[in-house]
């Protein structure tokens, strides 16, 4: 009897709104399934929500490889779907990295950061006005504001926002390994100037606070720097997008947040939620033999942990593909979970509550310009970004 060929990343998935059907049925079966990467490589992929959570925490599990040339790959790109090369200080390395993260995102700067990102939210919103419709809402808000926030935390001058765009989505490139490298060398080489820079005319900001701290190298902060350039700005990018699609693609439920803009916030916890945006899931490797689900998963295995899946688990979520802004309970895995939880859910937050109070303030006739069904997803990046979101009022 031949062999039943394994289901291949990304899934196959008909309708933006819902996950792949493949999904609901490894739901179904509680199962942990082997399947094979968008390049080839073979992999455990974890879709129920109690196994990525576990998993999430689990210590047995990490970024680096032993052998990281021999590693299963899940796709090309030289950063996030890369193995670390850090096996045996792994954990060690982590802590130390997300020591330099944390302070930065604490409840009382992103208070503080609160007028500035509601300024550049209403400067966009009044250059979208002023052009009148129709409007790319991927183009004109979703993708300027990330990076024009991320690049103020950090320190980076107006004049360079406009490189980082091409840089990362150059860098996070799944399908060409050389378009990433070369993304990730230019983003390295800027980020030697700016910390240069920084030691010298230091500012209030992320960079020049981490070139102030006598335990941080200049490689490790330009590690930080390439780190939050992309992973800071590139999910919000992502999710603004994916937020107004899900909003708009049922009138009713923009028509709802009209009338009660007070919904807003659990709105952003449903756009957190219910986007599958990461069609690969989160990338790690086994760093012995486990057993979990009634599989056996082999040192170095690589283990994808499908976030997105997680969060349509009926197991979990009354009506997991509706879109519900006043869920009782959102314990949504978009950031992690445990000691792997972003450091930089407050900034997204934050970013995505300012879009969404002003966008419905601003715009309450707003809607979709095309069907849902004619619009396409960015292909070879590591987060299924919208290629471009057309509206009108």
């Amino acid at each position: 009897m031949p062999d039943v060929p394994l289901p291949r990343l990304p899934l196959e998935r008909p309708d933006l709104l819902r996950p792949a059907p493949l999904i609901r049925e490894f739901h179904d079966r509680d199962e942990v399934r082997r399947v094979r990467t968008v390049v080839g490589d073979e992999a455990w992929l974890v879709t129920g929500y109690a196994h990525v959570r576990a998993l999430l925490d689990d210590e047995r599990l990490g970024r680096s490889h032993p052998e990281p040339a021999k590693a299963a790959r899940a796709g090309n790109a030289a950063i996030f779907s890369a193995p670390g090369k850090n096996f045996d200080r792994e954990r060690q390395e982590h802590a130390r990295t997300r020591s330099f993260f944390q302070s930065h995102f604490t409840a009382r700067r992103m208070q503080d950061l609160r007028p500035r990102v509601e300024q550049l939210t209403g400067e966009l919103l009044d250059g979208i006005e002023r052009h009148g419709p129709p409007a790319d809402l991927q183009r004109d808000l979703a993708t300027p504001l990330p990076i024009a926030v991320i690049s103020e935390v950090l320190g980076v001058p107006h004049d360079d926002r406009g490189k980082f765009r091409a840089w990362s989505e150059a860098a996070t490139n799944t399908a060409d390994r050389d378009v990433s490298l070369q993304g990730l060398a230019e983003l390295y080489q800027y980020g030697t100037w700016l910390v240069e820079r920084k030691r010298k005319e230091p500012g209030d900001d992320v960079i020049s606070r981490l070139c102030a701290r006598p335990d941080a190298s200049d490689d490790d902060v330009i590690t930080v720097l390439c780190k939050l350039l992309i992973g800071g700005h590139e999910t919000t990018v992502v999710q603004i997008g994916w937020g107004a699609l899900f909003l708009l693609a049922d009138p009713g439920r923009w028509a709802a947040l009209v009338r009660d803009p007070s919904a807003v916030p659990g709105a952003v916890e449903e756009m957190l939620r219910a986007p599958i945006t990461v069609p690969s899931g989160v990338v790690r490797y086994a760093r012995t033999d486990l057993e979990f689900a009634g599989v056996r998963i082999g040192a170095g295995d690589l283990v994808l942990l499908d976030t997105g899946a997680a969060n349509h688990d009926r197991r979990v979520f009354e009506d997991p593909d509706g879109f519900d802004v006043a869920r009782d309970v959102n314990r949504h895995l978009a950031f992690g979970h445990g000691r792997r939880h972003c450091p930089g859910a407050p900034l997204a937050r934050l970013e995505l509550t300012a879009v969404f109070s002003r966008l419905v303030a601003r715009f309450p006739s707003l809607r979709l310009a095309v069907p849902a069904s004619e619009l396409k997803v960015r292909e070879h990046g590591l987060t299924a970004g919208l290629v471009a979101l057309p509206v009108t009022w």
